[in-house]
Order: C-alpha cells, then structure tokens, then sequence
C-alpha cells in the first residue's frame, strides 16, 4: 500500500502545483517582452531534460537577459497542459506533443530539439523477467508510464502494437519517475515500465530489474522505432514564438550553448553543475545515469533529417487521432533560432 500512498501524494502535489500555476498564469512573470519567462518541464530531475536546469546552472540565460523560471510537473503531458492554458511560454518535453497537438488544432512547434532518441528504457522486475522477455508479451501486464498520454505511455503502446500486441490487452500504470516507480515495481503494482535515468541506474543499482529495451542513444532508437526518434525539446505556441522572435532566439542561444557545453564535458563535471539534491543514488550512481543518457542528446539544437517522420509514423500506428490524419511536419518544429544561434 505505501506505494500508492507515495504515488497519490506526487499526484496531490502535482495538483497543487497546477492550481497554483493557473492562480498566476495572468501575473506579470511571463510575457516574454521584460525577459520573464515561464518553461515547465516533464520533470525537471530527468536526465533526458538535464538541458532545462544545466542552462540555468550555467548561468547562460542570465548572459542573455532572461529571466527564466523553471517549473517541473512529474509527466511531460502535464508541461503540455499547462502550455496549452497559457500559464507557460514554454514546455520542455517530447516532440511527439506537437504532432499531437496539431490534429487538436493548437499550433505548437519544437523550437530547440536537445535530443535525436528517446532517452528512455523499458526495464522489467526481476520477477516477471522470465515472462517478458519482449513487447510480444505485455499481453495481459501492468507497465508502468509517467502519466496517462505522456510519450512513456506512446512509445509503449508503439512497442506493444509493432509486436501483435493490441493497445486494449495490457494495462498502462501511471506511476511516475523516481521513487514512485521504484515503489511500484517493488510491490508488484506493475510488472514492468518506461522510464529514464536517473531511474534506470536507481533500478540496476537495487536489483529490482533489468533493461528490456533501452533507446538512450540512436543505435537503440533504430533498432526499437525504426528511426532517429527526436525527443526531448523546447517547444512553444507558435503564435508566442512569433511574436516574441527576440526573446526565442535569445532562449534558443542559451541551450545550443548549453548542447555544446555538455558535449566537451565529462559526465563527472556535468553532474558537478546540476544541483545536489538530483544525485538522489549518490554522485557516482548520477554521474552513470548522465554517461548512459548523454548519446540521445544533438549538439546543435537541430532536428535530425528523419526524425518527424519516424516519429509521426510511430504515432499513427497506434493513436487513433492521427491515424487517418494529415499532419504539416514542417509546422511541428522550427530550425530558424538554432541555426542563428552561435
């Protein structure tokens, strides 16, 4: 039972963190014309948006004068919603929320792209690790998601569909990142589940599990998706964006400077720059769960060629409003920021 406990407190306090966003979503912090801006982000703890917290830590929007407020939801369709409603100007989450978002009728395009893979893994508990031993046999499991419509909860049904596997035979789980996943595989709750480091390394270090599929770089991208998988973003309104192209391009130069850094650093010295409270297993267990992640991330901020289309392929195979529709890649993602940006 304490893992529920654990889970419904996250979802209390993501909660409260909403109403309280959506009390000042109208305040002066955010237009963007006076170098406020507000991002949330699908957990501002993963390694798979490090970028969002690095750049602050940096101090790199501060040299663009930027007042940038980071806010964390612990699901990346819970940054999405608060985008949607106008209570952020931007959302850092998975790319798929734009093509997603199109076929709704709200224009949101990717403006930074940190990553061309997902960055995530499907791990198994160790005691259903001899009855899955691939997405042929989530038939009738339990597997654990961020949240309900999060891009965990994407690819997963992806992975189960591309194997037979109807989305209506197994059961998606939210339990969150962290420790409420960690709880949740413990007690039973879910056999299995998507997610990212510094779980991952968490999970390995305790035996709790063991990777079934892992896509933290672009080899396993292809080989799980069929593609580059671009992934974790910046994205924003594409109204906001233009008309706020001053402070866009100044956001954009501090995260390609950002991409950059970290691939001229260690893992030790990118981990060094994050606050203490995120090397939750130690700073040798985070330093390994930044390492295993850093090949899903792009150093210039750019798309990748192929990555939209895998993606808007792996999205209809399974989501039944996109499946029949026309999706405008080109008005998913914007490449005019990150190409000016030095």
């Amino acid at each position: 039972m304490r893992s529920y406990a654990k889970i419904s407190a996250v979802a209390v306090a993501a909660a409260l963190s909403l109403t309280t966003l959506t009390a000042c979503g109208s305040d002066s912090g955010g237009d963007g014309k006076d170098g406020k801006v507000k991002i949330m982000v699908g957990g501002l703890d993963k390694v798979i948006y490090l970028p969002a917290m690095l750049t602050q830590q940096l101090g790199y929007f501060k040299d663009e004068g930027l007042d940038v407020q980071l806010l964390s939801e612990p699901a990346g369709v819970q940054a999405e919603t608060s985008l949607v409603a106008g209570e952020v100007q931007g959302a850092v989450g998975f790319y798929d929320h734009t093509l997603d978002l199109q076929v709704k009728g709200k224009q949101v395009e990717s403006v930074v792209q940190f990553s061309h893979a997902p960055g995530e893994v499907e791990i198994v508990s160790n005691k259903a690790a001899g009855e899955i031993t691939s997405p042929k046999d989530f038939k009738g499991k339990k597997l654990g998601v961020t949240g309900l419509g999060s891009s965990t909860d994407f690819l997963t049904k992806y992975l189960a569909v591309n194997s037979g596997v109807k989305t209506s035979e197994f059961t998606p789980v939210a339990v969150g990142a962290g420790q409420t996943f960690i709880a949740a595989l413990k007690q039973g709750a879910i056999q299995g589940g998507m997610t990212t480091d510094p779980t991952v390394a968490q999970v390995l270090d305790q035996k709790l599990g063991k990777i079934l599929i892992d896509m933290r770089t672009p080899e396993g991208s292809k080989a799980a998706l069929g593609g580059p998988y671009p992934s974790s973003s910046l994205y924003m309104n594409t109204s906001w964006v233009n008309s706020h192209k001053d402070t866009v391009q100044k956001l954009a130069n501090a995260f390609v400077k950002t991409l950059k850094w970290m691939s001229t650093h260690t893992p030790e010295e990118i981990a060094a720059k994050m606050p203490a409270d995120y090397a939750q297993g130690g700073k040798e267990l985070y330093a390994q769960a930044i390492k295993s992640t850093l090949p899903m991330f792009t150093k210039d901020g750019v798309m990748p060629a192929d990555g939209p289309a895998t993606v808007e392929r792996v999205l209809k195979s399974f989501n039944p409003n996109l499946k029949n529709a026309t999706v405008d890649l080109n008005k998913t993602y914007t490449t005019e920021f990150v190409k000016k940006a030095g």
